[in-house]
């Protein structure tokens, strides 16, 4: 085992004779003398290879990401020749003897930071890949990441606690990852979506405070920031109130912050509510390093004469948008006709685009909305030069619409500062939402989220207007993390289901076990899941979770690598009691 890794030696090591260990990343051959830059994982070192020592010759036959033990003497640098570029720039190793230890075939693609490779090839040969700078950075992060996590749940008595991967499907939330048995016939286990139910039994159970850095799986649509197995870190608290947990929360990832950035946040996290969140960003995991907030203009034009206008406020639609400052001629038709068909996808029926000019709106109904152009300018603070963009739909679709149409102007306007972390908490959250496809309510978190109810209130009257214990803790636009207080009441539970469309029948064979359980005494409890690799993508500067998963798989769900998933043995499958269909 290395005593320092040749990445770190320095003017402490000057003097000594060592034996460097690595692979390859470059030679410089002058002839009569050479140069190797020898790479580990923590960085690179210049060995200077003399032409006098007896194995000069083997240079001859010495290819990039051969892997050699160096023996040689470590000196410092001439002032001159000092590298400020890597770790170990003030020294290198004068080599006296060298052996390959192992030799490498040509390499599929460059390791090189700069060069250009397609993902599909670095996932088929990731070990190649994670040898990379980048790459290793991005684990190593990810390890200072969760090290922090632990410490500092660790000295608050919190109790790291495995729960199984085998468990029961549960019709809780996307779907989920079957295993059959071979033992139970034509009976399956389930990947935990998320260890929920089982964090609120170990409450149950008087460990009082859990935490667990856990797989989770769901067969769900993949995008940049989901895979179909990702990390998050679980925890959950009896006897903590709301304001305990988010304060615990935001010292943990301020300590994370600290620890990975060298940053101190000594500022309290901003809070806002769902509705303000909505309102003001068009979306419950708001970006706000830059402004765009959204204005509403359907009070301004209830007695508008125009057709259109008139038209969609009749409809229950509303007019809102963004302004844009200094963007009048920022874009071509072509790209305001890109943003229109975007915003048409969350059922906006049109894109307006005005521009102020010497104090007047001209462009798309300009002239249907003159009688109100003061009180328009005034709304949006608007100035000569600037930008509005504003659409029609319903209030929650035409809010969705311009939350994405405000991220997209922002990027396409490069004015978001990559280098600010912003994090927000979202609280007083709607208990339930309507799931138009099955007409129904679902919940809005989970099922096991403690509700909001006035005094008297029946849980089944006004669902909608229902509210919640629950908060998510968002960074730069994503969604971080999310939790609530929980029912730890079983008719309380027993009500929730109800209300979720589920009868008696169905959620005492599904969570049967579970509301069992809160008739053993079960104390009030709480707890937030924090998605890791978002936070380390986050914080490693990357825009695909990929980026920082050792393993992960493609955007399909495919491993290039291990090649799965993939057909097994049909003996593998006669022995599940399955047959396969064509």
């Amino acid at each position: 085992m290395k005593e320092i890794f040749i990445g770190n030696y320095g003017l402490a090591q000057v003097g000594q004779t060592l034996t460097a260990t690595g692979w390859v990343a470059n030679i410089r051959h002058h002839g009569k003398l050479a140069f190797i830059e020898l790479r580990d994982r923590e960085g690179l070192l210049q060995v200077f290879v003399s032409g006098e020592i007896a194995d000069f010759t083997k240079l001859e036959e010495l290819k990039k990401e051969d892997v050699l033990a160096v023996t040689g003497q470590v000196v410092q640098r001439e002032e001159r020749f000092v590298n400020k570029a890597i770790k170990s720039g003030q020294v290198e190793l004068r080599a006296e003897k060298i052996e390959v230890i192992a030799s490498s075939k040509p390499l599929p693609f460059e390791l090189d930071q700069h060069a250009h490779t397609g993902e599909d090839l670095r996932q088929r040969y990731r070990y190649l890949d994670l040898r990379r700078e980048q790459m290793t950075n991005n684990l190593k992060l990810r390890h200072q990441v969760t090290s922090a996590i632990r410490d500092y749940l660790n000295q608050l008595d919190f109790l790291e606690v495995e729960t199984p991967y085998l468990t029961k499907s549960t019709p809780e939330g996307a779907r989920d990852f079957l295993v059959p048995s071979r033992v139970f016939k034509n009976q399956f286990y389930a990947l935990p979506q998320s260890p929920q139910m089982l964090k609120q039994l170990l409450m149950g159970a008087g460990l009082e405070r859990y935490y667990q850095i856990v797989r989770c799986f769901r067969d769900e649509d993949l995008r940049g920031d989901r895979q179909p197995e990702f990390t998050q870190v679980d925890l959950e608290l009896s006897f903590a109130s709301e304001e305990e947990i988010r304060a615990l929360v935001e010292a943990m990832l301020k300590a994370v912050v600290q620890k990975t950035r060298g940053l101190e946040l000594p500022q309290a996290f901003p809070t806002i509510s769902y509705e303000e969140a909505m309102s003001r960003f068009g979306s419950d995991k708001p970006d706000t390093r830059f402004g765009l907030e959204l204005k509403s203009l359907t009070d301004l034009c209830r007695d508008n004469d125009s057709l259109l206008i008139k038209k969609a406020l009749d409809s229950q639609e509303e007019l809102m948008g963004i302004c844009v400052p200094d963007a009048a001629a920022a874009f071509s038709k072509k790209q305001l006709s890109h943003f229109y068909q975007e915003v048409k996808e969350f059922g906006c029926s049109r894109l307006v685009s005005l521009q102020l000019e010497n104090g007047q709106l001209s462009g798309d109904l300009a002239s249907a909305l003159e009688a109100e152009s003061e009180a328009v300018i005034e709304r949006f603070e608007a100035r000569d030069g600037d930008l509005i963009l504003l659409v029609m739909a319903k209030k929650r679709r035409a809010q969705e619409a311009l939350g994405h149409l405000r991220i997209e102007v922002a990027k396409a306007l490069e004015l978001i500062d990559p280098s600010l972390l912003h994090f927000l908490w979202v609280v007083d959250w709607p208990l339930l939402e309507w799931n138009e496809d099955q007409n129904r309510y679902q919940a809005m978190h989970h099922p096991f989220t403690q509700g909001i109810f006035e005094d008297g209130q029946e849980p089944g009257e006004n669902p909608g207007q229902l509210g919640s214990r629950a908060y998510d803790i968002v960074l730069n636009g994503y969604e971080i993390g999310g939790g609530s207080l929980r029912i730890h009441d079983r008719k309380a539970q027993e009500a929730m289901f109800e209300l979720l469309g589920m009868s008696r029948e169905d959620y005492e064979r599904d969570f049967g076990f579970f509301l069992e359980a809160l008739d053993y005494g079960f104390p009030p409890h709480g707890g937030l899941a924090l998605g890791l690799d978002r936070l380390v993508m986050i914080l490693a500067g990357e825009e695909n979770i990929r980026q920082v998963i050792a393993f992960p798989k493609n955007g399909t769900g495919f491993d290039p690598m291990l090649e799965s998933p993939s057909l097994v043995d049909p003996r593998q499958v006669k022995e599940l009691h399955l047959e396969l269909k064509n």
